[in-house]
């Protein structure tokens, strides 16, 4: 066990490496071009790290045409990178620059919504007792199966997907919880197909729309 956390710890380590796996929390697939270029590295180096991930199993590689799509290997290596962010310290996460409000406010974390949003809405889900914990886990109510039903979502055929069903996510800017598990990533689709956010490019930052703001805090009761 010992030697297997020291070999991980090592790979995730490496700096290229690391914003790599940091890169790949939006979601999104990238070709080993977008990579070289978000990490600010050359081909061949990436091309280097990216075979030592994929050799560890933390990535896969899926072919399209004349090109190759990078993505996390399952869903597990993205709450271990997010919780690892966890471990950077407070005052670190303070800064109000341009780059880091938006992150801080809304953004994807994987399959899933993150930030002071994210925060807000798993608060109000408790209050309503739409969701509960069960054993440091979540579950639904009989009423949150109701009002997830309402957004289409049918909390049965979730619960039958090789992954957790609903579990607490530490948000590492919030310092609070976030919906997360095979819930959280249904209910960010269903709120991005009702056009309440809308996601950025070459950016974790999601944006509210305006129906979005107005439908967060009738329902939520998100404060801007």
């Amino acid at each position: 066990m010992e030697n297997g956390i020291t070999q991980i710890a090592s790979l995730i380590g490496e700096p290229v490496r690391a914003k790599i796996l940091w890169t790949l929390m939006d979601g999104r697939a990238y070709t080993a071009r977008e990579l070289a270029i978000g990490v600010e590295t050359t081909p061949q180096n990436l091309s280097m790290h990216l075979s030592k991930l994929l050799h560890a199993g933390l990535l896969v590689v899926e072919a399209q045409g004349r090109h190759r799509y990078y993505s996390y290997s399952r869903v597990e290596v993205a709450y271990a990178i997010e919780a690892m962010a966890n471990l950077i310290p407070a005052e670190q996460l303070l800064r109000k620059d341009v780059d880091v409000v938006p992150i801080r406010f809304c953004r994807t974390c994987y399959d899933h919504l993150a930030g002071k949003v994210a925060v807000s809405i798993m608060e109000s889900l408790l209050r309503q007792k739409l969701i509960i914990y069960r054993d440091k886990e979540l579950d639904v109510t009989q009423r949150g199966l109701q009002w997830f039903a309402e957004w289409g979502i049918d909390c049965g055929e979730v619960r039958q997907q090789r992954r957790a069903f609903a579990k607490p996510c530490l948000d590492w800017t919030e310092r609070r919880h976030h919906l997360a598990g095979a819930l959280g990533a249904a209910l960010l689709e269903k709120m991005l197909e009702a056009h309440w956010f809308r996601r950025t490019a070459q950016s974790r930052a999601v944006v509210v729309t305006a129906k979005g703001r107005q439908a967060l805090e009738a329902q939520f009761n998100v404060q801007w």
